[in-house]
């Protein structure tokens, strides 16, 4: 066996040891901070990508917007400790079936949220500013 071996595992070394993260309990290692404003981003994000919702697009102070679902939905955040609170203002492509659409969107906010900042969602609330109908003529909704 000159010059070849099968055993591929590293040679165990002290640099491992001496490395601050690998001496440091996790408990004593620091604390991440998410801020309100960056889960307010990741929830209008989040309801972006959701079937059938939409934003609010252009306009001051709310004044001539227009509904756009190319737009992202706005969102407001509360954070009390490891607890985030979340108010969603969106609009909705109508019609559609109003408690299934926003119990699909809190489920997946909710979920996406806890899963991407580490924070438990304690309350969402949404707000329907706007409904976009599909059609300009009036008819059966069912």
């Amino acid at each position: 066996m000159s010059g070849s071996s099968t055993d591929t595992a590293p040679a165990p070394s002290n640099a491992s040891a001496s490395s601050p993260i690998s001496s440091t309990p996790v408990e004593e290692r620091g604390v991440t901070t998410v801020p309100a404003a960056v889960v307010a981003r990741i929830a209008e994000q989040v309801a972006s990508e959701h079937p059938r919702i939409g934003g609010a697009a252009g306009g001051v102070l709310g004044v001539r917007a227009r509904r756009d679902f190319a737009s992202r939905p706005s969102a407001e955040c509360d954070l009390y400790g490891a607890v985030a609170v979340l108010r969603l203002d969106v609009g909705v492509a109508f019609p559609v079936d109003l408690p299934a659409t926003c119990a699909g969107l809190r489920a997946r906010v909710r979920e996406r949220v806890e899963m991407l900042t580490g924070l438990q969602v304690g309350r969402l609330d949404l707000e329907i500013s706007w409904l976009n109908p599909a059609g300009n003529t009036r008819g059966a909704l069912l």
